[in-house]
């Protein structure tokens, strides 16, 4: 009688182990005890929300450049790059995050956390850095610091091949054995493994942080500061010819709204990371763990906004397709490119291939008073060089 008393509490021991093992605190087998339900549900919700809009908005930056031969240009890749990482971003985090979310916990199981990891932080630094090259290109483009090289397709070419090489070096590693991709602490979203206590993890996040936010940022913060001392230096010139300083201020406003938006969709991204790696044993709240990767995901929603639905030329072709007159669009511009001389069909060619910022510019009248103040100081003449028409008045959109 003791004998089977003993055995009936082992048993009693092992099924009480067991059930703390199958429905524990474990992503993979069910949702956390520690979150309630209505809280998954309202992430499945906003999900379903930042993805639909995000698939539609990139679907539709897509096709109108496909079907606007006059927007495939050099300058044009990088945006629609944007738009195609986004793009895949929403279709493979936004819609596994949105059925995790609505189960409550990661069902998919480990090989779908390892590919929803990697394809998120991929795609996510593809597009992070689109914007640091984007950045480069307006300023490139505007400030001509190569003045005998011009942006052309091969220039294009080579940022979207270094776009695409850089992200994969860096967030290829954690598959690889360097690091990991687990699950988050809400347990429906995987992630580079920001909780890990070893030193050789800690090395990949450090350089993780520096490659895929420091440096795209410099790139940005540098590259459009270089584009408002020059825009600066044309509006002063021009304010003292009576012209207006409007183009100076809308491009100011441009460039404050870029730099907070990737501010916004980043930098608690990036700091969360951070502070985890840097104390790895503080306790952070799963609901609140989980709002840095929100508002990463977010950006792939208001980056088409910004970057694509703010350029008055794809308005135009957005509109001309609902419409129906694709054809017609094409033809016209082409037909007003040829009837003007040649140094203005030139210009607006160049503003053609540019975004908002780079439309704005007033290049031409940049190129040509340089030019011109060259010329007068190798000729020696001391009074004001008086300009004419074509010279004074600014480039067109």
């Amino acid at each position: 009688m003791p004998a089977l008393i003993t055995v009936m509490e082992s048993f009693g021991s092992f099924v009480t182990e067991s059930t703390d093992i199958t429905t524990p605190d474990d992503p993979f087998s069910g949702p956390l005890k520690s979150v309630a339900p209505w809280n998954y549900t309202f992430l499945a919700c906003l999900m379903f929300i930042v993805t639909s809009l995000s698939l539609t908005e990139n679907f539709t930056v897509m096709l109108v450049t496909f079907r606007f031969k006059h927007l495939r240009k050099p300058l044009n890749y990088i945006i629609v790059n944007l738009s195609v990482a986004d793009f895949l971003v929403s279709l493979t985090g936004g819609t596994i995050s949105f059925l995790t979310n609505a189960r409550g916990y990661f069902f998919l199981g480990v090989w779908a956390c390892v590919l929803e990891g990697f394809a998120v932080t991929f795609f996510g630094i593809v597009a992070l850095w689109s914007l640091a090259i984007l950045a480069f290109e307006r300023y490139f483009v505007i400030c001509r610091p190569l003045k005998n090289v011009r942006m052309g397709g091969k220039h294009a070419a080579m940022g979207l091949v270094f776009v695409w090489t850089f992200s994969f070096i860096w967030t290829i590693p954690p598959v690889l054995g360097w690091n990991s991709y687990t699950v988050s602490k809400i347990g429906t979203t995987c992630e580079p493994n920001w909780y890990s206590t070893d030193y050789y993890d800690h090395t990949y996040i450090i350089t993780f942080f520096i490659t895929c936010f420091i440096l795209p940022l410099g790139v940005i913060i540098i590259s459009y500061g270089k584009l408002m001392q020059k825009l600066r230096k044309v509006s002063n010139t021009h304010g003292r010819l009576g012209n207006a300083r409007k183009p100076d201020r809308e491009v100011a406003r441009m460039v404050i709204v870029m730099i907070v938006a990737f501010m916004v969709g980043w930098t608690p991204y990036a700091a969360f990371s951070i502070t985890v790696t840097a104390c790895p044993t503080i306790h952070i709240d799963p609901r609140l763990g989980s709002i840095p990767a929100f508002f990463s995901k977010t950006a792939a929603v208001y980056n088409p906004i910004i970057y694509v639905f703010m350029n008055k030329q794809f308005r135009k072709c957005l509109i001309q397709m609902f419409k129906g007159n694709v054809t017609n669009l094409d033809s016209t511009n082409l037909n007003q490119t040829s009837d003007k001389g040649a140094i203005t069909a030139t210009a607006e060619s160049n503003l053609e291939e540019m975004s908002t910022i780079a439309a704005r510019v007033p290049m031409c009248n940049m190129e040509k008073r340089e030019d011109d103040e060259e010329e007068s100081e190798q000729s020696g003449n001391e009074g004001p060089k008086q300009l004419s028409l074509s010279d004074s008045r600014v480039c067109p959109l």
